[in-house]
């Protein structure tokens, strides 16, 4: 399942980089290419509701799993509280964004009003060229207020897979 829809890719793919299968083949291009090597983040998803990147995930690794994408964050046209945090403060170029909202999505899944500690922890293992980490930082924290502020039935959820 790819942001809850069922998608099936031939065989041939089943060794890809999971990356590649979903951008090239899924047009799921929120996913981003960065480094390759899974050092920068910028292609971070949720499988099962875990962060993974994306260009060290063989495809036939996320068989039978839950992906989630930059694009199956949003209900409808509603944008995640996170989506929302980043839009309304953008980083300069924007190229790692997507790698930093599934890291914000994953910690404020577990943590609704983490500390400027515990979101530096969490987002440690993503790479911002042009060095946006304040505003990355401010918008975790704008993120945990939106849910905060939300009522509990209109919450977003992101279940992980037992």
């Amino acid at each position: 399942m790819v942001n809850g829809k069922s998608q099936s890719v031939p065989d041939a793919q089943a060794l890809e980089p999971l990356v590649w299968v979903l951008r090239d083949t899924l047009g799921l291009a929120g996913t981003r290419y960065g480094c390759g090597i899974g050092v920068c983040g910028a292609c971070n998803i949720l499988l099962d509701g875990q962060v993974v990147r994306s260009c060290q995930t063989e495809t036939k690794a996320a068989v039978g799993k839950e992906i989630i994408t930059l694009e199956g964050l949003a209900k409808g046209q509603e944008l995640h509280p996170v989506q929302q945090a980043f839009l309304e403060n953008p980083l300069q170029c924007c190229w790692c964004m997507t790698g930093h909202i599934m890291n914000a999505v994953e910690l404020l899944e577990s943590n609704r009003q983490p500390s400027p500690e515990q979101i530096d922890t969490a987002m440690n293992d993503n790479y911002c060229r042009c060095g946006g980490y304040n505003s990355i930082r401010a918008n975790v924290v704008r993120a945990s207020e939106i849910i905060s502020s939300q009522p509990a039935a209109k919450r977003i959820v992101i279940r992980r897979k037992s």
